[in-house]
């Protein structure tokens, strides 16, 4: 099988796929983000056509949706093989990949997943598994190796469609977190004490506290990117607009994040969006 793209999800994912028992095949853009992965029980293949040569299932992890249609341009994956698109593309990319797949006879599962780089590299991402029941299950074994659930559904695009949901809700923390904690030192509080307030009450949250964690600790080294923060919540934004649901929390913290990126923490854990409540810094 062959997995596109070993940046901080398709790594790991790659390399458990593997001790599962799994002849896999990587490539990556960068191919130094690949390389390692020949240690770790994997084949480097230097291009996407090399990758999927004669792959029975495909895995693609990709920045966005643009991407994975760029991966996929020009190949020709054989005929009914399976393909598991795990990137997060948002609705319409995964319609039109799904599209794709079917010019190129491939059975395709609209495979988004919950869960950044630790669940990622400990195989304890819930993956959410759109399209028809045979290449679900012929897709189990993958997932059972990346995942410790798997939320199945017919329709595709479904899966991608709930994504977006839980992608709302975890932006508006991840944004409710970085302004309160700025707003504490911006007022002269010590952000450990609102912290202490809410704890083991109804306001608490394992969430609140590990990103807190990260903005206090100021160790950013990313589970999941500012940039990639920014990008998802377009998606959400984007996916809200088309289905006429203003969503002012996700176009907020899109802002935010952007700007965040924008003064140099693109690449840094996405609690440095709260850097954003801070222009000069």
């Amino acid at each position: 099988m062959a997995v596109l793209g070993t940046g901080i999800m398709g790594a790991p994912m790659a390399r458990n796929i593997a001790a599962a028992g799994l002849e896999v095949r990587v490539w990556n853009r960068t191919a130094a983000k690949a390389r390692p992965l020949a240690d770790q029980g994997c084949t480097v293949a230097g291009s996407p056509e090399e990758a999927v040569a004669d792959a029975d299932a495909i895995v693609t992890m990709l920045t966005d949706g643009e991407a994975v249609e760029s991966a996929m341009a020009g190949l020709a994956p054989p005929r009914g093989a399976v393909w598991a698109q795990t990137t997060t593309a948002g609705v319409a990319a995964t319609e039109r990949l799904a599209r794709r797949a079917a010019d190129l006879e491939l059975e395709f599962v609209d495979a988004p997943v919950l869960g950044t780089r630790a669940p990622a590299e400990q195989g304890t991402l819930v993956v959410l598994a759109a399209g028809p029941e045979r290449a679900r299950t012929r897709l189990a074994p993958v997932f059972d190796a990346i995942g410790s659930r798997t939320v199945g559904m017919d329709r595709i695009g479904d899966a991608s469609r709930l994504k977006m949901v839980a992608n709302s809700w975890v932006l508006a923390l991840t944004s409710a977190t970085g302004e309160a904690v700025a707003l504490a030192e911006g007022l002269g509080v010590d952000p450990r004490s609102f912290l202490d307030l809410v704890s083991g009450g109804p306001l608490d949250s394992g969430y609140l506290h590990a990103k807190a964690g990260v903005i206090l600790d100021g160790d950013y080294t990313p589970s999941f990117s500012v940039a990639n923060a920014a990008k998802d919540a377009r998606l959400v934004r984007e996916a809200a607009e088309a289905a006429g649901v203003r969503v002012d929390l996700a176009a907020a913290t899109e802002d935010r994040m952007r700007r965040a990126a924008d003064s140099g923490h693109g690449d840094e854990d996405m609690a440095a969006g709260y850097y954003a409540s801070f222009p000069e810094r």
